[in-house]
C-alpha cells in the first residue's frame, strides 16, 4: 500500500485519495479507492472492499468486502460487511450493514439504524434507531424513528415488501410476510400484520383513553397512605 507516509511498489489507493493519520488505519492490500476521497484517522477498509470517488470516510468506520459508489458519505463509527452503497449516499453515525445489504443512490441511513439482507431504494429514508431485515423498500419512502421489520417467527425468516413513496410512522413493528403498497401511510405506533394497499392509510394501535385528574388522585392516595405508616 502507498500512502502520503509510506511509498510502496504496490498502490490499492489512487494517488489523488487522501488519508489523515495513516498510521492509524487498517488498510488491506486488496482495497481500491478512488480520486479525491478522504480517509479519516482510524478507518478500517477490509478484504476486498472498493470505495469510489470524492467520498468521504469518517473516523472509526469499518468496511469489509463492500462496494461504495462516488461522492457517498460514511459518518463516524459505522460497521458495514458484505454490502452496496450507491453513488451520494449518506450513511451514518453509528451504522451497522450485515450481509446482503444495498443502499440506493441519494438514499439516507441515520443514526443507529442496522439492515440485514435489505435494499433500500433511491432517495429513501431511515433517519433514526431502526431494524430492517429482509426487507425491499421503495425509492423515496420514509421510515419513521424506532420502525421494525419482524422478519423472525421462531422457526424461519420472511420478507417485508414496501413500495414507493411509502410513509412509515415512527414505531412502527411490520409483522412480516407483509407488503405495502406505493405511497401507503402507516399511522406511528402500529403493528401491522396485514397487507396494506397503495395510498391506504393503515393504524393498528389500542385507543387513547384519558381520564382526567387520575394522577393527581393517584398521588393523594399514596400520600395518605404514607401518612398513616
Amino acid at each position: 500500500m502507498k500512502t502520503e507516509a509510506d511509498q510502496t511498489a504496490k498502490e490499492p489507493l489512487n494517488s489523488a485519495a487522501k488519508i489523515a493519520r495513516p498510521e492509524t488505519c487498517v488498510i488491506d492490500p486488496g482495497v481500491e479507492v478512488g480520486a479525491d476521497t478522504v480517509i479519516e484517522p482510524y478507518v478500517q477498509l477490509l478484504g476486498n472492499t472498493r470505495v469510489g470517488a470524492g467520498c468521504r470516510i469518517r473516523s472509526f468506520t469499518v468496511l469489509e468486502n463492500c462496494t461504495v459508489g462516488n461522492g457517498v458519505l460514511i459518518r463516524q463509527s459505522c460497521i458495514l460487511e458484505d454490502s452496496q452503497i450507491a453513488d451520494e449516499a449518506e450513511i451514518g453515525p453509528f451504522v451497522h450493514l450485515r450481509p446482503g445489504c444495498e443502499v440506493g443512490e441519494k438514499a439516507h441511513l441515520g443514526n443507529f439504524v442496522e439492515m440485514k439482507k435489505t435494499r433500500l431504494g433511491k432517495g429513501a429514508k431511515a433517519n433514526h434507531l431502526s431494524y430492517l431485515g429482509d426487507a425491499e423498500i421503495g425509492e423515496g419512502t420514509n421510515i419513521g424513528a424506532g420502525t421494525i421489520t419482524c422478519n423472525y417467527d421462531g422457526v424461519l425468516k420472511h420478507r417485508t415488501t414496501i413500495g414507493k413513496r411509502a410513509f412509515i410512522g415512527s414505531d412502527s413493528s411490520l409483522v412480516a410476510p407483509i407488503t405495502i403498497g406505493d405511497g401507503a401511510y402507516i399511522g406511528a405506533a402500529s403493528c401491522i400484520t396485514k397487507d396494506v394497499p397503495a395510498d391506504a392509510l393503515a393504524v393498528g394501535r389500542a385507543r387513547q383513553v384519558t381520564k382526567e385528574g387520575w394522577a393527581a388522585a393517584r398521588r393523594a392516595k399514596v400520600a395518605a397512605k404514607d401518612a398513616q405508616k
